[in-house]
């Protein structure tokens, strides 16, 4: 497998998950580091039994649709893999150049996609993008909306809507107890402070709450300075607190605290919703959620959450005051959510159904 995604240790679980079955041997391929706009993601090396887990180069590190792993062929030829799972778009330079070296070794090649967006992309990505929809073995959709963008875009072969990664129960859990006699704790928790993620739609609509209420959000971004801006227009500076970026280590703790975690995320031209992890992270510490309708946001919640339409204020308002009215509503929601992650979104639910697209592509 090749995998930047994998650098980070919370995620290496659905790896350990996937190197439990007898059948499976699992080699992951990351780069040392990669250098994304937000920061360095730098390799942790937190759940790596049962599996070989290589650091090797990459060029045009940072170049989402550039960078490619120049000792893959060599890796090809020490491993003998009979599958190659390329966890990248099929529009990426090392996607074109993984397949192209596994074929002509005769081993099976799939990617991985979250794109629910039909984009059309220059030259050379359009041709290296035409290449692998026809050339590839399989794919996984990491989204509903991925499936029609590919098979509009003329990939007809197999495939499976499987998200990229799960979450551990074991980590994301209810905490003990929550102190009933606290304030109303609204919660945003956003890797990036970006125009997308509508949080924005969030302060202004707990801006018309009435009571005593906190609202926490965590993130850094460009948007940051716009937004803190806005809390003093709306007056509710002394209510909100903007925590910065919170490690993966730490998320679950971070989401505990919460009564409601909100993903007020806004469709922009080029972007939409494509998972929303931090929803399902969320549903497994019993924190009941509130989506907006952005992608594939009302799939995650399904029934064990609340659902507004995107970018409208008043809607969120209404369903932020009836959780804060009943707590019974935000218990029976927060056991929903439980429930729904364990059926559908832990690591070894993913992994189980990753296996099984590799059997598969094997014919078994």
């Amino acid at each position: 497998m090749l995998s930047k995604a994998c650098l980070v240790g919370a995620y290496q679980t659905k790896l350990e998950e996937i190197a439990r079955f007898d059948d499976v041997e699992l080699l992951v391929i990351v780069p040392p580091v990669w250098l994304d706009p937000a920061g360095p993601v730098k390799l942790e090396r937190s759940h790596i039994e049962g599996y070989r887990l290589l650091a090797d180069p990459i060029r045009f590190n940072g170049q989402f649709h550039l960078h490619y792993y120049p000792r893959f062929k060599r890796r090809l030829a020490e491993f003998q893999p009979d599958i190659v799972h390329i966890d990248e778009e099929p529009y990426n330079l090392a996607t074109w150049l993984a397949m192209r070296q596994a074929q002509a070794v005769g081993v099976k090649t799939l990617f991985f996609t979250w794109q629910n967006l039909n984009r059309r992309y220059p030259f050379p990505f359009s041709a290296l993008e035409k290449q692998v929809l026809n050339g590839i073995d399989a794919a996984i959709m990491g989204n509903q909306e991925a499936v029609a963008v590919w098979q509009a875009k003329g990939y007809a072969g197999p495939y499976k809507v499987i998200p990229q990664f799960g979450v551990d129960p074991d980590v994301y859990r209810p905490p003990e107890r929550r102190d009933p006699g606290r304030s109303f704790v609204i919660g945003s928790a956003n890797r990036r402070l970006v125009p997308g993620k509508g949080v924005d739609v969030l302060l202004r609509a707990a801006a018309q709450l009435p009571g005593v209420w906190q609202l926490r959000i965590a993130g850094e971004g460009p948007e940051r300075p716009f937004l803190q801006n806005l809390v003093h227009e709306l007056k509710i500076a002394n209510r909100v607190q903007f925590d910065g970026p919170v490690p993966s280590g730490q998320m679950a703790a971070y989401l505990q605290q919460m009564d409601v975690l909100v993903l007020s995320s806004c469709t922009q031209p080029n972007w939409k919703e494509q998972f929303g992890r931090v929803l399902v992270e969320a549903m497994a510490c019993e924190t009941a959620v509130i989506g907006s309708d952005s992608g594939e946001i009302p799939h995650v919640i399904g029934e064990a959450g609340l659902v507004f339409p995107e970018d409208d204020t008043a809607a969120l308002q209404a369903h932020l005051l009836r959780l804060m009215q009943s707590p019974e509503l935000r218990d029976e929601l927060g056991r929903n959510g439980r429930a729904r992650v364990l059926d559908l979104y832990t690591q070894s639910r993913i992994a189980a159904q990753t296996v099984a697209v590799y059997r598969d592509m094997m014919g078994e």
